[in-house]
C-alpha cells in the first residue's frame, strides 16, 4: 500500500463516520446471515444486538460491554457460531481493552466467565441431544471445556491488542506533546538570542549618535565665537554628559553579549537599505539568480528601521538558497506614500514545506523580532504565485 493511501485509510478511521459505516454494515450482514441460517428468539436477538450496538463504540466505549454480552447471549442460544456474532465479539473485546474501560486482566476474567457460563449451557444441550456426555467431576469431562479455553485465547489477544494500540497512541502523543513543548523552548530561546543581537546591533547605532554629541558639544565650545563661560560650561557638560553614557552602553554591551563573541566593541557601520544592492550581488555570487526592485523615491529612515528592513531581506535570501536553491529570488522595496516601509522577497520555489512544523524556524522568529522591533509586522508563506513570499511593514512615521 502507497503512502498516501495509508494516510487516506488512516484517516478515514479516524473520521467520526468510520464507527457507524462499519456497525451498520456489520449489523446488515448479521441479518442476511440469519435469514440464511434461522436462529432462536435469543440467538436472532443476541446477533443483531451484539452488531449494532458497534455503532457507538467510539461515542461510547463502555457499550462494547453490551456488544460483548449480547455476543455470548447469542452464542449460548444456539450450539452454532455466527460470523457475525465472532466479528462483533472480537471488536467489542478490542474496544474495551482500547479505550481501556477497566483494566485489561478484569475484562478478560469477566470474558472468561462469560466464556464458561456458554459453554455449560452448551454442554446441558448436548446432554439433552442423547450426545455422549461424560459427567462434570469425571477427568475426561475435561475435553468439554476445549470452548472456553478457545474463546478464552481469543478474547485475551483481542483485549490485549486493544491495549496495546492504546498504548502506542498514548506513548505517540507524549512524544509528540514533549516535542512541542522542546520546539517551542527552543523558538523561545531562539527569539531571546535574536533581541540580545538587536541590542548589541542598536547599541553601535546610539553609541554613534551620542558620540557625535559629544564631538559637537566639544567643537561647539571653540567654533562658537562670543560664548559666556556659562553657555561654555553646558556644553562642557553635555559632552561629559553624553561621554559617561556611552560608557554605560560599553557596559551594556558587555551583558549582551555571549561568552563566545569577542569583548571589544564593533566598530564597523551597522548596514542600511543602500546596501541592499551589494546583498543581492552576494547572493548571485554563490550561484542564486536575484533582482532587485525599488518602488517610490528613497527615504532615509531611522537607523533602527534601516537595520531592520536589511536583517530581513538578509535572512529571507539565506533561506532561499538553503530550501530552494536554484530558484529566482525577487527582493522589492516599496517606500510608500504613506510613510510604510513595504519589503517582499518572494521566490519560485516548491514553496512551504506541508510537514508539520514547518514555517516556524528560528530565522522566521528572527524576522518577527526584527519587524516587531520596530512596530511592524511580518507575514510568510506560500506566493500567489507560487514559491515562498516574505512581506514586512514597517511603518516609520513615528521614528
Amino acid at each position: 500500500m502507497s503512502t498516501s493511501l495509508q494516510q487516506r485509510f488512516r484517516a478515514w478511521i479516524a473520521s467520526p463516520a468510520y464507527p457507524w459505516v462499519t456497525g451498520g454494515a456489520l449489523t446488515a450482514g448479521a441479518v442476511a446471515e440469519l435469514i440464511v441460517y434461522p436462529g432462536s428468539v435469543t440467538t436472532t436477538i443476541g446477533v443483531v444486538v451484539s452488531a449494532a450496538s458497534l455503532m457507538w463504540r467510539r461515542s461510547f466505549p463502555p457499550v462494547g460491554v453490551v456488544t460483548v454480552a449480547a455476543g455470548l447471549l447469542g452464542f449460548a442460544g444456539d450450539v452454532s457460531l455466527y460470523v457475525s456474532i465472532m466479528v462483533s465479539g472480537l471488536i467489542g473485546f478490542y474496544t474495551l481493552g482500547r479505550h481501556r474501560v477497566r483494566h485489561p486482566a478484569v475484562i478478560v476474567a469477566g470474558g472468561t466467565l462469560g466464556a464458561v457460563g456458554v459453554n455449560l449451557v452448551h454442554i446441558r444441550t448436548w446432554s439433552q441431544m442423547d450426545l455422549p456426555v461424560p459427567p462434570l467431576w469425571q477427568m475426561d469431562s475435561l475435553s468439554l471445556f476445549t470452548e472456553s479455553f478457545l474463546l478464552t485465547v481469543v478474547i485475551f489477544g483481542a483485549v490485549m491488542m486493544g491495549d496495546a494500540v492504546r498504548s502506542r497512541d498514548q506513548s505517540r502523543h507524549e512524544r509528540n506533546l514533549a516535542q512541542s513543548q522542546l520546539i517551542a523552548m527552543e523558538r523561545q530561546q531562539a527569539a531571546e538570542a535574536e533581541r540580545a543581537a538587536i541590542a548589541r546591533e542598536l547599541h553601535d547605532i546610539v553609541s554613534h549618535s551620542v558620540s557625535m554629541i559629544a564631538v559637537q558639544a566639544e567643537s561647539a565650545t571653540y567654533a562658537t565665537p562670543g560664548l559666556t563661560v556659562d553657555a561654555q560650561d553646558g556644553f562642557q557638560q553635555i559632552a561629559t554628559t553624553a561621554r559617561s553614557a556611552m560608557a554605560e552602553l560599553r557596559r551594556l554591551l558587555g551583558v549582551l553579549r555571549t561568552p563566545q563573541e569577542d569583548a571589544t566593541l564593533l566598530t564597523g557601520p551597522q548596514p542600511t537599505l543602500d546596501h541592499l544592492a551589494d546583498l543581492v550581488e552576494q547572493h548571485r555570487a554563490v550561484g542564486g539568480t536575484a533582482e532587485l526592485k525599488v518602488t517610490g523615491s528613497r527615504e532615509q529612515l531611522p537607523a533602527a528601521w534601516e537595520l531592520s528592513a536589511y536583517r530581513i531581506a538578509q535572512e529571507s535570501l539565506t533561506n532561499a538558497r538553503k530550501h530552494a536553491p536554484g530558484a529566482r529570488t525577487v527582493v522589492e522595496v516599496d517606500y510608500g506614500a504613506d510613510r510604510l516601509l513595504t519589503l517582499r522577497i518572494h521566490d519560485d520555489g516548491p514553496g512551504p514545506s506541508p510537514a508539520p512544523g514547518a514555517g516556524a524556524g528560528h530565522g522566521l522568529t528572527g524576522m518577527r523580532e526584527r519587524a516587531a522591533l520596530v512596530g511592524g509586522r511580518l507575514s510568510t508563506g506560500a506566493g500567489p504565485d507560487g514559491g515562498f513570499l516574505v512581506q514586512a511593514e514597517l511603518p516609520w512615521g513615528t521614528g
